[in-house]
């Protein structure tokens, strides 16, 4: 039978039929349920992120959080980036000095993070090493990858210390003091990654694991079996990633710092990008990593790279010292040596530790260690 509706008319009704088609596509592929565990990932600040969560997710729950997390990685980048000149930092860096500067609540945080950690490390952290970082080239400055000359490296090293910044938390101010540049890259990747995991509590996560640049933030379980979620520990050396050791996480953190990928090499040396504040020169020991264990990234972010400045001896000492969980990977000839502090042990166990095939740090076996015996 021949429809008697006009031509226009039956056109009209296909394209309604078409346009709702696509709606019910559209909701139901918003509305499909994704296989759990569901991995988001892309680039940030130079580096990966990798967000895995556990909770049952549609499409369109996934692609919010993703907006939503990626939104606080912008508000850390707006507020801390050095390679930015219209961050809150650059501009915090360029302002009169003796003069104080209304501050955000995160830049003041990490400030007062970073200040804690001078203090206890005896300045082997320093938030104002940055005059020295781009000095051996490895700052936004991007300087000739050369060896400076005695005369800038003094006038550089002049206008270091922790004590140039003072931060004033209940005013929600700070001020330099004299000309110092404040660098925030050893601590900031590490409370971008808490912003990401406080988001996701935030929006009823319950198990998540979050991966910026290798500083990960541990959540509830991968599974509903309850299995903790297992984060590997680099190997330090060049060339595809490898893991050394595989620990188990839950409701935890973990934040590295090495000096074997970062390094330039001149008049026959190696330089590493790691700078003591103290000398104003890259460190020479045979640590190669150290991974500190904390319930706050930022904090775990800033020891391991205050531990890594010291070396092994002086960097358990201190681990004791503060009851931080401390895992260090040192160079052994063509070799690697993994050691921990009491306090890795006391939250982990023996058994795991025994496991790993790792010796755990004394002082009546720090010699041994510091040679590599």
């Amino acid at each position: 039978m021949i429809s008697s509706l006009p031509k226009s008319t039956r056109l009209m009704k296909k394209a309604a039929i078409a346009a709702a088609l696509m709606l019910l596509v559209g909701c139901s592929e918003k509305d499909r349920p994704l296989d759990s565990p569901v991995r988001l990932e892309g680039g940030i600040f130079g580096t990966f992120y990798q967000v895995t969560i556990n909770d049952p997710l549609t499409q369109e729950q996934a692609n919010n959080l993703e907006a939503g997390f990626l939104a606080e990685l912008e508000s850390v980048d707006a507020a801390m980036s050095t390679y930015r000149d219209d961050s809150e930092l650059s501009v915090f860096n360029q302002a009169p000095l003796d003069e104080w500067q209304p501050l955000s609540n995160a830049l003041i945080e990490v400030l007062a993070i970073s200040h804690s950690v001078a203090e206890k490390s005896d300045g082997a952290f320093d938030v104002t090493v940055g005059d020295l970082v781009n000095l051996w080239s490895f700052g936004p400055e991007a300087r000739p990858k050369e060896i400076p000359s005695e005369q800038l490296l003094a006038e550089r090293l002049a206008q270091v210390g922790f004590d140039a910044v003072e931060v004033d938390t209940q005013a929600m101010q700070a001020r330099r003091e004299r000309n110092a540049y404040v660098d925030l890259s050893g601590v900031a990747k590490g409370h971008a990654t808490d912003r990401v995991g406080a988001y996701l509590d935030q929006q009823g996560i319950k198990g998540y694991l979050v991966n910026l640049g290798g500083d990960m933030l541990a959540h509830g379980y991968r599974d509903d079996q309850k299995t903790p979620w297992r984060v590997g520990i680099e190997t330090p050396q060049s060339g595809a990633p490898h893991a050394q050791h595989i620990v188990p996480l839950h409701d935890m953190s973990v934040a590295t710092s090495g000096n074997y990928r970062n390094y330039f090499e001149a008049d026959g040396q190696r330089f590493s990008h790691t700078i003591d504040p103290r000398t104003g020169r890259p460190v020479t020991h045979n640590v190669a990593s150290v991974s500190v264990f904390h319930p706050s990234n930022a904090w775990a972010d800033a020891w391991a790279t205050a531990l890594l400045v010291v070396g092994s001896e002086a960097g358990m000492r201190m681990a004791v010292d503060h009851n931080l969980s401390v895992l260090m990977l040192l160079r052994d000839g063509e070799h690697w040596q993994s050691i921990v502090s009491p306090s890795f042990v006391d939250y982990f166990g023996e058994d795991l530790v025994n496991e790993l095939g790792i010796e755990p740090w004394t002082a009546s076996n720090a010699r041994s260690i510091k040679e590599g015996n």
